[in-house]
């Protein structure tokens, strides 16, 4: 217990005795390739989250969109290449593969509860042919993130569950939080407006998603 009264975790012996240690069926799931309902599932998944660190350990976790079927690629059975497209330049997850190639990606697919989790070694590709085949409205990808497969597995949906996520009936009204341009204008404040702000989130700010 520490100053705070806080009874804290320090070793893997104190975790597995609090949690318990993983049935056989959890830790034998994982695989180093793709499988056919993998790829079906990559085809299928619009959306992912892209996990890095730098090589001091500090970490990201950036989301990834793009329609069905042009988020991912796939070279081969080991290998996978997610696009990048135009956004605001940090690209905190790419500067931290380029110190530490080791990644995490989480695939959802709308509506379920099961999501697919694929770790390995990623490296930056500003070229390639497959490039071509992951445009959408006209633009290629700024970038891919080619990732060598080291370990895939499907996740149960209990977080989803409890979330409720895809629920509509558990979807908080939007007046419970503000704005995207109420919290541009209040924490990110840039000179703009709240109605300039208002202007540049609306309609156009969907029309230039690839530009």
């Amino acid at each position: 217990m520490d100053e705070r009264g806080w009874t804290t975790v320090d070793d893997v012996e104190a975790l597995a005795a609090l949690v318990g240690e993983p049935a056989r069926r959890a830790v034998e799931k994982e695989r180093d390739h793709l499988l056919d309902v993998d790829l079906a599932w990559l085809r299928a998944a619009p959306f992912c989250v892209l996990a890095t660190a730098n090589a001091d350990g500090a970490c990201d976790a950036s989301p990834k969109g793009d329609p069905a079927g042009r988020l991912v690629h796939v070279l081969d059975r080991r290998t996978i290449a997610v696009a990048e497209r135009p956004g605001n330049r940090r690209v905190d997850g790419y500067r931290n593969v380029l110190e530490n190639p080791h990644v995490g990606l989480l695939f959802l697919v709308p509506g379920r509860g099961d999501t697919l989790r694929v770790n390995g070694r990623a490296r930056l590709v500003s070229d390639a042919p497959f490039l071509d085949e992951m445009t959408v409205r006209g633009h290629r990808p700024l970038l891919a993130l080619v990732v060598d497969v080291e370990q895939v597995f499907f996740h149960c949906s209990k977080a989803f569950l409890r979330a409720g996520l895809w629920e509509p009936e558990t979807w908080r009204p939007f007046d419970e939080v503000p704005r995207r341009a109420v919290i541009a204008h209040d924490v990110e404040p840039d000179g703009r407006s709240l109605e300039e702000l208002d202007a540049y989130y609306g309609p156009a700010y969907a029309e230039g998603l690839y530009r």
